[in-house]
């Protein structure tokens, strides 16, 4: 386990975020269940420009504009899931970004979504959060223009982006197919240490060079090697998103419960007891349609609560480790071994 780093006590990290909060990250979700019966027809008006919307919950809406050419668009914010402003700044535009990328498109430009306890917590603390989205979206090439702000008693940031994307080469979350490889871009284990972080204040750099960084790379491998369909692991963890995929996609999905990746400490801190409420919401969502010979433990893993995590692919990249295989549907949609 990589030991952890001290809490700095520095003007603008003496404050603990993540005590400001109820949650953390996309922990803070609300239940994928419970968040499918609230939607569930719901429609906006009919238009044949809409060329992904609501129907398999994608990562971003995608509109047809002029021949093949489609406009993305997506928004997502959280509570802190670090203490450092800065960096959960950066966090939160990585991850916003993210679906942008999920679905094989190219931001073109972000505004913030900001909730702040001004009466709580100083300026200085939410300038630095801003300039770490700032310095995200720099490095994706995407335009900061503005956003919109509140006074909240809880802490949130992230962002609403605007993306273009090829209509011919999207990636959808309902175009995978049977005897297609399953790819992981980024380690799990991140809501666990999340969840340890804001009990103890403990700091995992792993962590947070995971988080913020862009997903920009795997998206386009992905394209490059001609690949249809992937999605991003967020608060849903990969067995929600995957059971997502295949539900959509009309298959089922073998997990190599052995090959998958996890960041230094997440076993110790999962078996510690440091584990997100989101993450067991996550399990008994999927576990009607699971088929797992692997315990517990590893399933509570799995299912974890990602911020800002990797892809999911459908395909093998370079950026990504080979984890399953899609199958045939049978009973079970998402079979763990």
């Amino acid at each position: 386990m990589t030991a952890p780093t001290t809490v700095s006590t520095s003007p603008t990290t003496s404050y603990r975020l993540t005590q400001f909060a109820h949650g953390g990250g996309c922990a803070c979700k609300i239940p994928p269940g419970e968040l499918e019966d609230v939607v569930r027809g719901l429609v906006g008006v009919p238009s044949p420009e809409l060329v992904v919307g609501l129907d398999d919950g994608d990562d971003a809406a995608a509109v047809r504009l002029e021949g093949d050419t489609v406009v993305l668009a997506t928004a997502d914010f959280f509570t802190p899931v670090v203490d450092d402003p800065y960096d959960w700044g950066r966090i939160a535009a990585a991850n916003a970004l993210s679906d942008i990328y999920a679905m094989g498109g190219r931001p073109i430009v972000a505004v913030n979504l900001l909730g702040w306890p001004r009466d709580v917590l100083p300026a200085d603390l939410v300038r630095e959060v801003l300039r770490g989205g700032l310095d995200v979206a720099r490095e994706a090439g995407c335009p900061v223009a503005g956003g919109h702000s509140i006074d909240d008693p809880e802490p949130k940031y992230g962002m609403a982006v605007t993306g273009v994307a090829d209509a011919r080469r999207l990636l959808r979350n309902d175009a995978a197919r049977a005897g297609q490889a399953l790819s992981l871009t980024k380690p799990l284990g991140l809501g666990v240490l999340a969840n340890r972080h804001k009990a103890t204040g403990e700091v995992f750099p792993e962590a947070v060079a995971t988080m913020v960084t862009l997903n920009r790379d795997a998206a386009a491998q992905a394209l490059d090697a001609g690949i249809e369909a992937a999605t991003d692991v967020t608060g849903f963890g990969l067995l929600g998103h995957l059971y997502k995929v295949a539900r959509a996609s009309g298959v089922s999905v073998v997990v190599e419960a052995a090959a998958v990746p996890y960041l230094a400490g997440a076993r110790e801190s999962l078996a510690e007891g440091y584990v997100p409420g989101g993450s067991r919401r996550n399990l008994d969502w999927v576990r009607p349609h699971l088929d797992a010979a692997a315990g517990e433990d590893e399933l509570l893993l799995l299912a974890d609560a990602q911020t800002s995590g990797g892809l999911l692919v459908a395909g093998e990249i370079p950026a990504g480790v080979v984890i399953g295989e899609f199958v045939p549907r049978g009973e079970a949609v998402v079979l763990v071994r």
